[in-house]
């Protein structure tokens, strides 16, 4: 049976589960797209070009560029750790679909993209859905969850398409100081876990000269393979991720390589698996931080622009790892708007809160283990930009969080 006459015989208004982030299927989508009349779209962190079209009700709990602003979005807070009991409960998927590598020994690999679809197979499966496989040459093959029984998948699409790659993009110069200022913070043996960006990427890169640092985190790119040549990694513990997103060199270097392991949603964030590593080093990003320690790092006046992510899930993990410490990094001025990143109460729903520090281009704000007074008073003089921390000052009096 091919794809059309198995999804002429779907439910009406389906879900169909899709590769999201880097690794979208973009051939198979579109057939998908062209067969049904009506369907419910879930992909995390959706990237520009996907079906955005009446009848199409597009769901996720991070929100990526291709949703971001569509009026058709159906966002689902949730944890990302938290997805596949969404999927095994209250949001079962009728249709998953998969990029992956060609079969090989009765099986396929997911490549880049893990993620929260093992979940999404074994919730589908459950119900009699159906998992269609967009086959495609370029991906490469990975390890672990990423390796799924093609008994598992009904239909096979062979389209090659070439896969998306990460720009370079240069580090400035606050980037470059607040990247130096938290790898300061890492000692040698620590576990790392840092997304994509110039901030994450300075991280990365500052601290080639440390050994036996380990990677446990929800995605990783190039700034790992620096890490790796200059041997910092210990090459006795695997690169554990949940997905990737580099340059094609780096997409090389993990096809066949055994010190990657892929993992699913669950294993890599799953807050008591991250305590356990050592050290853990959690760094991620924020729109906003307040002077009680909170951060927003997933709405713009009142707009959903991503979502929980892995943040609150690696911040609560790091926390609890013995020597762990979540630090969330940010510019003390944000460059579009035009506006202090330090501010004295966020006017926007929490993303996370209560990180170990607080660090800007500006310095270091510690704020674990202070008084709240103590927290607001460091995030002013070493976080703040210098042009507004009178009147943080100022605010923190009115808050009650200093005296006048």
């Amino acid at each position: 049976m091919d794809l059309a006459s198995h999804l002429s015989n779907l439910p009406p208004d389906p879900r169909v589960v899709v590769s999201g982030n880097h690794a979208t299927p973009w051939h198979t989508l579109a057939l998908v797209d062209a067969a049904l009349p009506s369907y419910r779209l879930w992909m995390l962190n959706a990237q520009p070009g996907i079906p955005d079209r009446d009848g199409v009700v597009l769901e996720t709990s991070f929100v990526g560029p291709g949703m971001r602003r569509s009026p058709r979005l159906s966002y689902v807070p949730s944890r990302l750790s938290l997805v596949p009991t969404l999927f095994a409960s209250v949001m079962p998927p009728d249709v998953v679909v998969l990029h992956t590598t060609r079969p090989r020994g009765g099986k396929v690999s997911l490549g880049i993209e893990v993620n929260v679809l093992p979940a999404a197979v074994e919730a589908v499966r459950r119900r009699g859905g159906l998992v269609v496989a967009q086959v495609n040459d370029s991906l490469p093959w990975t390890y672990g969850d990423a390796e799924l029984d093609l008994e598992l998948v009904d239909v096979l699409v062979e389209a090659d398409e070439p896969l998306a790659h990460a720009p370079v993009v240069g580090v400035d110069e606050p980037s470059a100081r607040i990247g130096a200022l938290v790898a300061e913070r890492v000692p040698d043996g620590a576990t790392l876990q840092a997304g994509i960006g110039a901030v994450p990427d300075a991280t990365m890169r500052g601290m080639v000269d440390r050994r036996g640092l380990r990677i446990w985190t929800e995605m990783f790119s190039d700034s790992v393979l620096a890490l790796e040549r200059a041997g910092a990694l210990d090459p006795a513990v695997p690169v554990t991720a949940s997905f990737l997103f580099g340059s094609q060199e780096l997409l090389d270097w993990v096809d066949g390589n055994e010190r990657v392991l892929m993992a699913r949603t669950e294993v890599t964030n799953d807050p008591g698996r991250i305590a356990r590593n050592p050290a853990m080093v959690s760094v991620n990003t924020a729109l906003q931080v307040d002077l009680f320690g909170q951060a927003n790092a997933s709405r713009i006046q009142a707009r959903i622009h991503s979502g929980f992510g892995g943040q609150t899930d690696f911040i609560v993990g790091a926390l609890h790892s013995p020597g762990g410490q979540a630090v969330i990094a940010l510019r003390s001025w944000h460059p579009k708007a035009d506006v202090s990143t330090i501010v004295p109460l966020v006017d926007e729903p929490v993303t996370s809160f209560q990180m170990s520090a607080v660090v800007t281009e500006q310095g270091v704000a510690e704020v674990f283990g202070h008084t709240q007074g103590e927290q607001a008073r460091r995030l002013i003089e070493h976080a703040a930009h210098p042009s507004v921390r009178e009147e943080l000052r100022e605010e923190a009096v009115e808050l009650g969080l200093l005296g006048p």
